[in-house]
Formats: C-alpha cells, structure tokens, sequence
C-alpha cells in the first residue's frame, strides 16, 4: 500500500516461522503448543508484539510517515535474500514497490466490490 495510502502511517505485520506472540489465543490449540513452539520460535510477550504497531501509531516523529516496513520498533533494512537465522529482519524490495502497492490495492477492491477512499 505505498503507493494507495501514500503519506499515511500503517505498520505491515510479517509472520514468519519462527516468530510468534505468546497470547491466550493459543488456548485453543492442541495442550503442549507453547512449549513446542518455544523449542523453534522466539516467542513475544503481547506487550513485545504490540510495541511496534504502538510506536507507528503514536511517535510524533513519525507522522506523515508512510511506505515503510517496521519491526521490533525500527525501520527495517531491505533485503534481498531470505535468511535462515529466526532473528533475522528485513524487507523484500519489491514489498515498498509503489506500483506493486497499487496493483495489490485495485485488485483487493475489485474482489471486496468495495472502492476506499
């Protein structure tokens, strides 16, 4: 959405493997989940995996800011290959793509039926 909401602050949440945060939610998954994942994912507290989205929402010096890719509270680098380290972070170029952006935005709209403004 770099290129559809050009000048807004948003924060692009990125699941990845060995990433997740430890919430209740995972109360309904099968007993001994948490423990599991702990052995191959750094687990987040919630407070941990809402700090960045908190950040973007609320720090003056990011108003007006958009097109960016955040996580763990900071700009991420661009990237051009996967890692295979779970602490790894960064971004694809072709995710801050404007015109990627505005093709992904007319395509979800013409799905939904929907126009936003």
């Amino acid at each position: 959405m770099v290129g559809a909401l050009a000048g807004a602050v948003y924060a692009v949440v990125r699941s990845r493997a060995r990433r997740g945060i430890a919430t209740a939610l995972q109360r309904y998954m099968p007993a001994g989940y948490i423990e599991q994942a702990a052995k191959t994912m750094r687990l987040k507290t919630p407070e941990q995996g809402a700090a960045t989205s908190v950040l973007l929402a609320a720090h003056p010096s990011l108003e007006g800011v958009g097109g960016r890719y955040y996580e763990n509270c900071a700009e991420s680098p661009v990237v051009d290959h996967r890692s295979a380290d779970p602490n790894a972070v960064g971004v694809a170029a072709y995710a801050l793509d404007s015109d990627n952006s505005d093709r992904l935005w007319e395509l979800s709209e013409r799905l939904l039926g929907a126009h936003v403004k």
